[in-house]
């Protein structure tokens, strides 16, 4: 039997990981802590780019992985 790749073992461990509940909750927080934090930084153009800079990176390796499952 063929030894999965790397790309392969790593994307099914991430998957694993993702899919917890603990994960979620961790996601949700940060995004409540960005939102209270907006009074604070003055909801400037900065603290927008925070939230937006990171969920399109999350957003965009979530992408991957949800093709690497779907393809299982």
């Amino acid at each position: 039997m063929k030894r999965p790749d790397v790309y392969t073992r790593l994307a099914n461990s991430a998957a694993r990981f993702c899919g917890r509940p603990g994960v979620f909750i961790l996601a949700a927080g940060v995004v409540v802590a960005w939102i209270v934090s907006g009074p604070i930084f003055g909801f400037s153009d900065t603290w927008q780019l925070v939230i937006n800079t990171g969920t399109t990176i999350v957003t965009f390796l979530m992408v991957f992985l949800i093709q690497n499952s779907q393809n299982r």
